[in-house]
């Protein structure tokens, strides 16, 4: 209780270090996070692009996760074949100092079980989970259950691996940052930053849904 106590104190201290980016924390949010972050510069990014041909005969190019396997907070491990269980996953980058981060789990929960008969889900990538040497950050993972239990959420909360989801995850400079994956682990539509509302996410998520099952 005490624990839960103190972390969520640390999150409104940290409501007001946040830089406002569309309702989101810059990379300076947390004292040495920019440090954390310029490091996440460094990875070459290793997502593989494949060109196909569209139906009006144009080229367009498709950005593949790659294979990975990350674990989650507890322990479990999740690969690629993550993505192919739904024709869309959400996934939403945050870090657990993040105020606006935190405040909007709780709709993206709701939103997960709402839309999850439409073939949507959602992931979480805890981004402070590692620490500027690349090692677990056993105090970031143990906030980050606490954040899971007090906001209600059921989603996979996951840590980086060593190649940051084959680069996706490295430059990130303000969060939370979300981006989506398709069933075939290709990533597709657009990159938002910032929290919103649950009634925009749908907004959003509905509009990427019919471009990804296209």
């Amino acid at each position: 209780m005490k624990l839960k106590k103190k972390y969520i104190g640390m999150l409104l201290l940290a409501g007001l270090c946040c830089a406002s980016v569309l309702n989101g924390c810059g990379s300076k949010g947390k004292p040495d996070a920019g440090t954390e972050m310029e490091r996440l510069d460094e990875p070459e990014s290793k997502a593989q692009e494949s060109e196909d041909i569209k139906e009006d005969g144009t080229k367009g190019s498709e950005v593949s996760i790659g294979e990975f396997s990350m674990q989650d907070i507890n322990g479990e491990t999740y690969t690629q074949e993550l993505f192919a269980e739904n024709d869309l996953t959400m996934v939403n980058v945050f870090t657990t100092w993040c105020t606006p981060c935190v405040n909007e789990i709780p709709d993206l929960q709701k939103l997960s079980e709402e839309m999850a008969d439409q073939g949507v889900c959602v992931v979480g990538i805890v981004l402070d989970g590692i620490d500027a040497s690349g090692s677990t950050d056993g105090e970031a993972i143990e906030k980050a259950k606490v954040l899971a239990e007090y906001t209600g959420a059921a989603y996979p909360f996951l840590i980086p691996d060593e190649g940051y989801l084959n680069g996706r995850l490295a430059g990130i400079a303000a969060v939370p940052e979300t981006f989506f994956v398709d069933r075939e682990g290709n990533i597709v539509g657009e990159t938002y930053s910032g929290s919103r509302s649950l009634e925009d996410w749908k907004n959003i998520v509905e509009t990427e849904l019919k471009g990804a099952v296209q």
